[in-house]
C-alpha cells in the first residue's frame, strides 16, 4: 500500500470518527439544531423582525430579521422559502425567506440573521396568539 493511500485512509477515519462524535451531533448552546423543511409545520410573527416557525409539532424557532416587514402580521400574508441544495435548515443563511399577500403578488425580501431553537419555557412564555 502506499503512502498516499494510507494517508487518505487516515483521513477518511478521522472523518468518520468527528461525524459520529457527540459533540457534532448535539448543537451548542444558543445554536439552531438542524431540521428538515418538511418539519416545518407554520410560522406566526409577533413583529416587523420576529418570526416563530412551528417545527414538528412541538418545536419553535425563533428567526430573527435584519430587514423585516409590517407585512408579515397582516391577515391574509404568506410565507414564501426558497431552498437551494441541501433541505435541513441549520443556520439563518439557510433561510431565503419573502413575504407576499393574496392579492397583488409582490413579494418582499426578508433577511434572517439568526435562528434559534426555543426551551419549552422560552415557547410557553409566548403569547398565544404569537405562537405557530
Amino acid at each position: 500500500m502506499s503512502v498516499r493511500s494510507v494517508t487518505a485512509m487516515g483521513l477518511i477515519a478521522a472523518g468518520l470518527a468527528c461525524m459520529a462524535s457527540p459533540a457534532v451531533a448535539a448543537a451548542p448552546a444558543g445554536h439552531a439544531p438542524c431540521f428538515f423543511i418538511t418539519q416545518w409545520q407554520g410560522w406566526k410573527a409577533p413583529s416587523d423582525n420576529v418570526i416563530y416557525l412551528g417545527v414538528n409539532q412541538h418545536d419553535v424557532y425563533r428567526v430573527d430579521l435584519s430587514v423585516g416587514s409590517p407585512q408579515l402580521r397582516d391577515p391574509g400574508v404568506h410565507l414564501i422559502s426558497t431552498f437551494r441544495g441541501s433541505s435541513s435548515i441549520c443556520n439563518a443563511l439557510d433561510l431565503d425567506l419573502k413575504v407576499s399577500d393574496n392579492f397583488d403578488g409582490i413579494t418582499s425580501p426578508l433577511i434572517a440573521k439568526s435562528i434559534t431553537k426555543l426551551t419549552p419555557e422560552e415557547v410557553a412564555a409566548i403569547p398565544r396568539k404569537d405562537r405557530p
